[in-house]
This record gives C-alpha cells, sequence and structure tokens, in this order.
C-alpha cells in the first residue's frame, strides 16, 4: 500500500522542472515581454463571456433567478475571488516560469496523481471550452455575413445533431397544419440543411464549416511562431475594448437611472448566481501562466501579465455591466434575453433602436471570440507539452519546430481535433462545465502556495502572496463558494470527466511516467 501511494503521489523537484526548460531539442522560443502578457490575458478574459453571458447573469435561468441590475456586484464578488486566485499564479508562475500552469505547480506540490487530474481537468477549459467557443463563433460570424448579404448553404452552417432534431420538430410541426413560414428561423434553418445537403449513400453531408475554418486558420498562426501570435492577438485586443468602450459610450446616453430599481430584485441568490454564471467572463487570466516558458524575463513579468489583465478586465466589466442594465429593464430581460440566443449586449443596442451599433458590437463580438479561440488554444498546446516531457502522455506532443520553436505537432494534432468536434458537435450547458473545471484548478493552485511555502521556504520568490496563508485560503474559499451555484448536473459530468481521466493514467501515465522507477536510468 505504501509502495503504490508513494507512486501515486510522488512529486517533481523544482530543480528538475526548471532545468527541463534547457534542453535545446525541447526549448520554446522566449519572445513575450509584460506587455505582451498582459494582452494575451485581456484577450483570452474578455471574450465569449461579457458578449454572451451577461444577459443569462442578469435574467436568470430556467433553474436561477437573475442578478437584475445587482449583476454589478456579482462581477465584484466574482473579480475578488479570482483576485485571490491571480495573487497565487503570480507567485508560482515566477517561481516555476515552466509551461503547464496549474498541472506544472501541482506536480510540485502534491504529487503525480493530482497534476494529472489537474491536467486532464484543464482539457475542459481549454479544450472543451475552446470546441464550444468556436461553435459559438460560427454563429455570430453568420449573421454578420448575413447582414452583408451573403447567405451560406444551411447544411454548411450547423452541426448533424441540432440538425436531425430540428428537422424532426420542424417535420412535426408541418404534418399538424403549420406553415413553413410560421416555423421559427432555427427550424426553418435544420429544415433546409437536411433537405439542401449534399449525400453520401443517402446521408446527408452536414458540418458547421466556420467553427473548423477558423480553428485551422489559427493552428496556422500558432504554429508559426508564438510572437506572430501575440501580435495577431494584440490587434484584435485593440479592436474589441475600442468596441467595448464604443458601447458604453454610445448606451450611456440612453441609459435610465430607473431601470437599475430595484437594485437586487432576487436578494443575494441572484446575485450569487449571477457570479458563478459570469465567473465565465473571467476565465483566461491563468492562460498567461501557460506561456512562461515563453518569456523574456517570467520572474517579473508573469505576475505583472496576470494581474494586470485580470485588474484591467474588472474595471471593464463593470462598467459595462453597469450600462447594459441601465438600457434594459430587468422585466424585459428576465422576459426575452434568458430565452433567446442572440447576443445580449447587441439587443441592448437595438432594444433604443440603434441597429447600426448593434452591428459594430456583433463584429466586436467575433474580434472577442477569435482572440479568445486563440488563447486558449495556445494554452492547451502547453499543458500537453508539459504533460508530454513529463512522460504521462505520448512523446508526440512535446515536439518542438526546429524552425519555429513552438510545440507544432502538438498545436496541429489539437487544432485538427477541436475543428473536428467544433464542426460536427453542439456541446450543450458549455459555461457550467468549463466553470467548475476552472474553479477547482483554481483552488489547488491556492493550496498549492501553502504548500510549497513549506516545502522550499528558503527558495527566492520574485513575488509573493501577501498575508500567506490567508490569501490563499480566501482563494480556496471563495472559488468552493461559487462552485456550490453551479447545478448539480454540472458536478455529475465533471465526476464523469475526471472518471475517464483516471482511467487513462492508470492505464497509461502512471507506468509511463519521467519518475516511475523503470524509466530513471
Amino acid at each position: 500500500m505504501n509502495k503504490i501511494s508513494r507512486q501515486l503521489f510522488r512529486t517533481k523537484d523544482l530543480n528538475s522542472i526548471l532545468s527541463e526548460s534547457h534542453d535545446p531539442d525541447k526549448r520554446l522560443k522566449k519572445a513575450l515581454g509584460a506587455f505582451d502578457l498582459i494582452l494575451l490575458g485581456i484577450g483570452a478574459i474578455i471574450g465569449a463571456g461579457i458578449f454572451a453571458t451577461v444577459g443569462t447573469a442578469a435574467a436568470g435561468d430556467a433553474v436561477r433567478p437573475g442578478a437584475g441590475p445587482s449583476l454589478i456586484l456579482s462581477f465584484a464578488i466574482t473579480a475578488v475571488a479570482c483576485g485571490f486566485a491571480a495573487l497565487c499564479y503570480g507567485e508560482l508562475a515566477a517561481l516555476v516560469p515552466i509551461s503547464g500552469s496549474a498541472y506544472t505547480y501541482s506536480y510540485a506540490s502534491f504529487g503525480e496523481l493530482v497534476a494529472w487530474i489537474i491536467g486532464w481537468d484543464l482539457m475542459i477549459e481549454y479544450g472543451v471550452g475552446n470546441i464550444a467557443v468556436a461553435i459559438s463563433w460560427s454563429g455570430y460570424f453568420v449573421e454578420l455575413l448575413r447582414g452583408l448579404g451573403i447567405t451560406l448553404p444551411p447544411w454548411s452552417t450547423i452541426d448533424f445533431r441540432s440538425a436531425m432534431q430540428g428537422f424532426a420538430k420542424a417535420t412535426e410541426l408541418l404534418n399538424s397544419g403549420v406553415s413553413f413560414e410560421q416555423l421559427t428561423p432555427g427550424l426553418q434553418h435544420a429544415w433546409s440543411a437536411i433537405h439542401e445537403a449534399p449525400r453520401i449513400f443517402n446521408l446527408p453531408v452536414i458540418c458547421n464549416m466556420p467553427a473548423s475554418l477558423i480553428i485551422a486558420l489559427l493552428t496556422i498562426v500558432l504554429v508559426i511562431g508564438i510572437k506572430e501570435s501575440s501580435r495577431f492577438n494584440a490587434v484584435m485586443v485593440t479592436i474589441k475594448l475600442l468596441v467595448l468602450g464604443f458601447f458604453v459610450l454610445v448606451g450611456a446616453f440612453y441609459v435610465k437611472p430607473q431601470n437599475w430599481t430595484p437594485f437586487a430584485p432576487n436578494g443575494f441568490a441572484g446575485i450569487r448566481a449571477g457570479a458563478a454564471i459570469v465567473f465565465f467572463a473571467y476565465i483566461g487570466f491563468d492562460a498567461v501562466s501557460t506561456v512562461a516558458e515563453e518569456t523574456k524575463n517570467p520572474r517579473r513579468d508573469m505576475p505583472i501579465g496576470i494581474i494586470g489583465s485580470l485588474v484591467i478586465c474588472t474595471v471593464i466589466y463593470i462598467i459595462v455591466a453597469a450600462v447594459f442594465t441601465g438600457l434594459v429593464p430587468y422585466p424585459l430581460l428576465k422576459g426575452s434575453l434568458a430565452h433567446q440566443k442572440a447576443e445580449p449586449l447587441t439587443l441592448a443596442m437595438q432594444y433604443v433602436n440603434l441597429n447600426w451599433a448593434a452591428g459594430i458590437v456583433a463584429l466586436g463580438s467575433i474580434i472577442a471570440h477569435t482572440a479568445v479561440l486563440l488563447v486558449l488554444q495556445l494554452g492547451q498546446a502547453r499543458i500537453f507539452f508539459s504533460m508530454s516531457r513529463d512522460g504521462l502522455l505520448p512523446g508526440v506532443f512535446s515536439r518542438v519546430h526546429k524552425k519555429f520553436k513552438t510545440p507544432h505537432i502538438n498545436t496541429i494534432i489539437i487544432g485538427v481535433t477541436v475543428a473536428i468536434f467544433a464542426s460536427i458537435t453542439n456541446i450543450d450547458e458549455m459555461v457550467d462545465l468549463t466553470n467548475i473545471g476552472t474553479l477547482f484548478a483554481f483552488m489547488l493552485v491556492c493550496l498549492g502556495v501553502i504548500v510549497l511555502r513549506i516545502k522550499e521556504p528558503h527558495r527566492h520568490r520574485a513575488f509573493k502572496v501577501p498575508f500567506n496563508p490567508i490569501v490563499p485560503l480566501l482563494g480556496v474559499g471563495s472559488c468552493a463558494f461559487l462552485m456550490t451555484g453551479l447545478p448539480a448536473v454540472t458536478w455529475i459530468r465533471f465526476m464523469i470527466w475526471l472518471l475517464i481521466g483516471l482511467i487513462i493514467y492508470f492505464s497509461y501515465s502512471i507506468n509511463h511516467s519521467l519518475l516511475h522507477p523503470k524509466n530513471r536510468a
């Protein structure tokens, strides 16, 4: 029993972890500075969350009450929880400036089994989240093209499962006497997709082509180089910040203070539920830690990038939330936004009859989604890179391109996988599943600070979390608090996901780990 326990909880020495980045065959290019990191953080944070979740958070859904105008407090509460985690990420990223983020920190703190669980868990945030964001991006892109008078074939913009479900519902209504024109646009789209699709062996060929194509484009950018990816991200960050600034400046002239009353229509329950939902809008600052190995001066710049991007985005979010809830009255939010799939910020502009402004906001949403896709895919590749370098995944994932110095094969495999699933699947309740996985990782990062302070008390720390262990424990508690606001079905799905990961670990990773006695020679 003791032997098994030692295997499962064997830890990596910090000196060993730091020495890995010196291998010339597995060394990533150092090209990023503090400003690049802040932009990467903003690129990952400001995206689908602020453009898509504020409507549900303010209005509520079938199982949770809405925050209403107190959405401002929901953002503030979530920012505090993320702030505690960001401080912990800052210390660990400066102490262990290696690709891998929470996975690497857990390996040094808690041991191999916990590290594997975190690495597998982060696939939800980076992998599953990326698939869903790509699908969401496709929807906004198709709508933008339609506004420009360009209509793509229905079978090329929908996944097979959604098309079949919509077709069955549409057929049922048509057989009951409802005319095609009376069907909802979504049912019309699904019905047309099935009828107009090209066929192979009489099976309709249906796929979400825009979703797969955007992933393919970003994969090429990521393979070419980290600096090129950073520059591409910087352009997108600039545009989407300008769009959000546009929303605030234009919308401010139409804000009605009476819309902020009552401020908390559902009391603290609504604020708490809103905080759990908008947490998705903050996911991404931890992705900064995955490029520590590609940062010129990580001990100084990593804390600046992580904490700086979080502070900037928090201020932006609170201002946007104030304008949004001031534009649209809560009764309308509750009656429409909670049940509509359109973008809430776009609808807010349409509500005050600024359709031209709604188009600009929609364009900003597409760019915001693109930036999130870029950083999440970049982060996923770096997580796999570190796990492969440790032997927990096949060695192909840690190969580095001789010219570009990027994990090219890793990036391509992930890009192809995400593109395939984005083109054929439709992920329900993606936000909640992504949130619970990320919150779990945040909790272990906070605990990791406490553990490493005990295990490595004399090691130099360029950045220290203040008031240790109080701040890390507050981070653990606040993340646990947000997790309790998620539905029970999300917990069940999360446990199933972890079970699958454990099966893979015990069938492959435990014996291929470089810490296994037979692999140490």
